[in-house]
């Protein structure tokens, strides 16, 4: 983990007394947000807050936030902060591929990907309980928009259009049937059909 100033964590810790979430805090010094909650993380379990002690220096405090580990070749690898995790997968266009390679450039030797992945779907299966359906084959198809757009480019005359993304999805198999549209307001034909067509190849 690269670290920070001295300056910079009192600045954060001052920051956050003032009553500023870790986000804002993060956008105030241009840090990344899981750089911040680390930081945090460690300030409260060393029992810190502002204002810190007046003799409290720069060497003291960077050994409160990193305390020596005798034997330290066996460290634990670090843990990701789940809940942010969580709260950033609920805006539009962050994945956990994002998400991850965040965390990486904070903790280079932390888990890789598919780790990351599954300790993350753990995590999240304890918030709340699921309750899993069946579904019978052609009874059920779920349709939405991918809330995603995409620019399509004329090659003759280099208009540019803004599609949006229509997706289908069969509740027994999951076979996915995804189009760019002009449009993704209600026809209560023409995507079904479509989408009808595009099951029954991949079946054949």
């Amino acid at each position: 983990m690269q670290r920070l100033s001295m300056r910079k964590i009192r600045e954060a810790l001052r920051l956050r007394a003032d009553g500023l979430s870790g986000r804002q805090v993060a956008q105030s010094l241009s840090l990344g947000r899981a750089t911040v909650s680390e930081y945090f993380r460690r300030a409260d379990v060393a029992g810190l807050a502002w204002p810190l002690p007046d003799d409290l220096s720069d060497i003291d405090l960077e050994q409160r936030l990193f305390p020596h580990q005798p034997g330290g070749s066996a460290r634990a690898i670090p843990q990701p902060d789940w809940s942010y995790v969580h709260a950033e997968l609920r805006r539009k266009g962050v994945t956990l591929a994002l998400l991850w390679e965040e965390y990486r450039g904070v903790y280079p030797d932390g888990y890789g990907y598919s780790r990351y992945c599954e300790l993350y779907t753990r995590w999240e299966g304890r918030l709340s309980p699921v309750m899993r359906q069946r579904h019978p084959a052609g009874e059920r198809l779920f349709v939405d928009d991918a809330g995603h757009t995409v620019d399509v480019i004329c090659p003759e005359t280099g208009e540019v259009r803004t599609a949006q993304i229509f997706v289908a999805t069969l509740g027994a198999s999951n076979l996915t049937y995804v189009e760019a549209t002009w449009t993704v307001s209600v026809r209560s034909d023409r995507p079904m059909r479509q989408f009808s067509m595009a099951a029954g190849h991949r079946r054949g």
